[in-house]
């Protein structure tokens, strides 16, 4: 298998053309970054709002959970078979994969916030949306972009169903692989699979840390050494 896998990577025909490795690696992080937007423009406003004003929480929850519980693979085929476009159903259940965590993620950010701080900001005259901008969010970035992570992991591992439906992406290898009993070719799939979600969750990780403030994160380090004292 490792011999398999090492000429599978050291051929220059898996590194050319539409079949070759850079273009269906393109073709999957335009799927997750797609389905990440667009999760996002759906999820964020909405965990803001709920975590912000304390209604709808046990709906939120819940409703998360129903859509974690859905298996993607299924959702696509159904999706599918609805509007018989590949394109549609692949980026539709991507963007319900990647709802939930970054909901969770948002309204979790809000609700951990200290409420003494809200008060104290309200007690000074700050409105609601000045209390949500200024004070909330940016302590609450942590968890928010924590919940933006987890779902550009799921969205990694799971844009290979796009395969399924006819897409490109790096699941073509997987798929292709099987169909010819080619070994080399899936578990070099599963590789660049991995090493995707690696390099995009070193990326986000820099962005975050570039974009929580100093004092949030010192705040943070603080908690955490206190919670293993």
């Amino acid at each position: 298998m490792i011999g398999e896998i090492v000429d599978w990577f050291t051929s220059s025909a898996n590194w050319q053309g539409a079949d070759g490795v850079p273009t269906r690696v393109l073709q999957h992080l335009g799927y997750v970054l797609l389905a990440l937007v667009l999760a996002s423009v759906i999820a964020v406003p909405i965990g803001l709002y709920v975590g912000h004003t304390g209604r709808g929480g046990v709906l939120l929850v819940g409703s998360g959970n129903v859509i974690r519980a859905l298996p993607t693979l299924g959702l696509v085929t159904f999706l599918f078979l609805l509007f018989t476009d590949s394109d549609v159903a692949a980026i539709i259940g991507l963007v319900v994969l990647a709802i939930p965590p970054i909901l969770a993620g948002t309204y979790a950010g809000l609700q951990a916030v200290d409420r003494a701080v809200v008060d104290a900001a309200e007690g000074m005259g700050m409105r609601g949306g000045q209390r949500l901008w200024q004070i909330e969010v940016p302590i609450a970035l942590p968890l928010v972009l924590g919940g933006v992570r987890n779902a550009v992991l799921q969205l990694v591992a799971t844009a290979a169903v796009a395969a399924y439906v006819g897409l490109g992406g790096l699941g073509r290898y997987l798929l292709d692989g099987l169909a010819i009993l080619d070994y080399g070719e899936v578990a070099a799939g599963a590789i660049l699979t991995a090493l995707l979600a690696i390099v995009l969750d070193i990326v986000l990780a820099t962005i975050q840390r570039a974009l929580v403030p100093r004092g949030v994160r010192l705040a943070e380090a603080g908690t955490k050494k206190e919670v293993e004292a």
